[in-house]
């Protein structure tokens, strides 16, 4: 189980990371509403690997047959490992290419609530907030902590969908059930 996590997890933390680090250079032109949208498809594009890690330890290792349970696990733990690669990536990018992501984003999010039309008591207390935020955020475990809290939903939603899809299955029976019982004994030998 440890080499599916570990190939299918570090590919999703992978295509995560790199598209992190190809927006870099154009993180002005494609702006913050841009920016989580890449950043939030990049997530999806990378947690279908936990649907083909789950299918190939199904595959290669279960022998045919996986659990809910299982599945699962399997999922969960691809999940977590591309979410530690996400995270790594992010504290990188940010203590090491973005120290100013903060004020950066802090005056859009003030635009942004100018333009709907904030009062200037409001824009105040947004500002003081988002400071205070600041603050807390250069705290590297915060910063992990928030990090990771962005891509761990989306893994979760997709380990929950593939340990129903390949849970729901029957163990094989008869003939069938000896010959998968077989495979998986020669397999761990």
């Amino acid at each position: 189980m440890r080499k599916v996590v570990l190939t299918f997890g570090l590919i999703a933390g992978a295509v995560m990371a790199a598209i992190m680090f190809a927006a870099l250079p154009f993180q002005d032109q494609i702006g913050f509403n841009r920016g989580v949208i890449i950043g939030y498809t990049s997530m999806v594009l990378a947690f279908l690997m936990v649907f083909f890690g789950v299918k190939s330890y199904r595959d290669n290792v279960a022998g045919g047959h996986v659990t809910f349970g299982r599945a699962f696990k399997v999922g969960l733990l691809i999940t977590l490992v591309a979410t530690a690669c996400y995270v790594l990536a992010w504290q990188v990018l940010y203590y090491g290419f973005m120290p100013d992501f903060l004020d950066k984003y802090t005056a859009y999010a003030l635009e942004q609530a100018r333009q709907s039309g904030a009062t200037e008591a409001e824009l105040a207390r947004q500002a003081k907030e988002m400071a205070d935020f600041g603050v807390m955020y250069q705290n590297p475990l915060v910063n992990i902590a928030f990090t990771a809290i962005e891509p761990l939903p989306v893994g979760l939603v997709f380990t929950l969908v593939t340990a129903g899809v390949f849970g729901r299955k029957r163990p094989p029976t008869g003939d069938h059930a000896n010959e998968a019982l077989q495979d998986r004994t020669t397999r761990s030998a």
